[in-house]
């Protein structure tokens, strides 16, 4: 079996991390009225885009498995309109309702890389602005690294929301 342990628990820490912010979450502020496109994300919505992002990459990585041409074509850009506009609708649910996606989409995503071989790992995708990656790098990449970027986004932003009531 493929060493997907590491990312996998990267990806449970975050959570974790997550999960621990969720009364501040809870406690901040509605989401103002304007969309998220040309300012800083409020909490609610960087949690909807750790929620969008799971089902995203996983099915991205199914589709590189199941290529059968190599390097598979997959991924999005930051400006990919679906990204926006899944966060811009689901940016207003419930604190609940995200936390409760957060954990179901958390969970799938980990079921399916446990299942992975080192053979599968190592399938290679082509991503519009990466490049050549394998499984294993876009696990790393658009997974674990992206989930601990958007932990550390959603602290400042509530960080931001205190000061700002100061």
């Amino acid at each position: 079996m493929a060493t997907l342990h590491p990312q996998i628990e990267r990806l449970r820490t975050a959570r974790d991390r997550v999960v621990k912010l969720r009364g501040r979450v809870e406690m901040s502020k509605p989401v103002p009225e304007d969309l998220p496109r040309s300012r800083e994300w409020v909490a609610r919505e960087t949690l909807a885009h750790i929620d969008e992002l799971l089902p995203y990459w996983l099915g991205e990585i199914e589709r590189v498995l199941a290529g059968t041409k190599e390097p598979v074509p997959f991924g999005r850009t930051s400006n990919d309109l679906i990204r926006l506009m899944t966060v811009d609708r689901d940016r207003t649910l419930p604190v609940g309702e995200l936390y409760g996606r957060l954990d179901a989409g958390l969970d799938r995503v980990v079921r399916r890389l446990l299942e992975l071989d080192d053979r599968q790992c190592g399938r290679r995708g082509l991503h519009p602005q990466r490049g050549e990656m394998t499984v294993q790098q876009i696990v790393e990449v658009m997974l674990a690294a992206h989930i601990e970027e958007h932990c550390e986004q959603l602290a400042v932003s509530l960080d931001r929301g205190i000061a700002a009531k100061a």
